[in-house]
């Protein structure tokens, strides 16, 4: 028997609810560190009632990381081939958006950092996310090259891992010292340096 709309709905916001104050639970504390028991308390709900959406807390963490691909799909626009200087001018708006969520990148970084252990849940989706994004860089700048704007002789998957290690260290350095670190300008003035490298 399919459910009521309206009945739907509700348990579509419920999820939506459950996943961002998980999202944030991971941020402030980290997956060992946050428990199911504490999701549900931010949620109003008992921990069985959480479970019912989310029957484990690995589970869980793979809805919220499933929800954080899909806003990074959205913006950087992976349904959208870019030739080698969109793709890294589209980078670096991406790299201006992520200073307006925090809490978001926060979550990115403690669960990539955790991640790096191969028991961890986020261990494969920490994996596959940099293997994609190198792969979709590396394709870009083949494009570049291909059509003439990006110069011959460069090594496309090296440069790859490069642009996503400067923008993966910004980050960090900017969510321990905001005041300090302008993420965006620094990221901006590094882009702006390769283009003209590989032009």
């Amino acid at each position: 028997m399919t459910p009521h709309p309206r009945r739907r709905r509700r348990g579509e916001d419920r999820r939506e609810q459950i996943i961002d104050e998980a999202l944030k639970a991971f941020a402030d504390n980290g997956y060992h560190n946050t428990s199911v028991a504490e999701i549900a308390e931010r949620c109003g709900l008992s921990q069985p009632g959480l479970m019912h959406y989310f029957p484990t807390k690995a589970a869980l963490l793979s809805a919220v990381l499933d929800y954080r691909d899909r806003l990074d799909y959205d913006r950087f626009a992976f349904d959208q081939p870019l030739h080698g200087k969109e793709a890294l001018l589209r980078l670096a708006t991406l790299v201006d958006h992520n200073m307006h969520v925090p809490g978001l990148v926060r979550a990115f970084t403690v669960l990539t950092g955790e991640a790096v252990t191969a028991d961890h849940p986020a261990h494969e989706w920490a994996l596959r996310r940099y293997r994609t994004l190198e792969r979709y860089l590396t394709e870009s700048l083949r494009a570049g090259m291909a059509d003439g704007s990006i110069r011959s002789g460069i090594d496309p998957a090296s440069v790859a891992r490069q642009v996503f290690a400067m923008m993966d260290g910004l980050q960090l350095q900017w969510l321990v010292d905001p005041d300090n670190v302008d993420m965006a300008a620094l990221f901006r003035a590094y882009i702006d340096e390769l283009l003209t490298y590989l032009s």
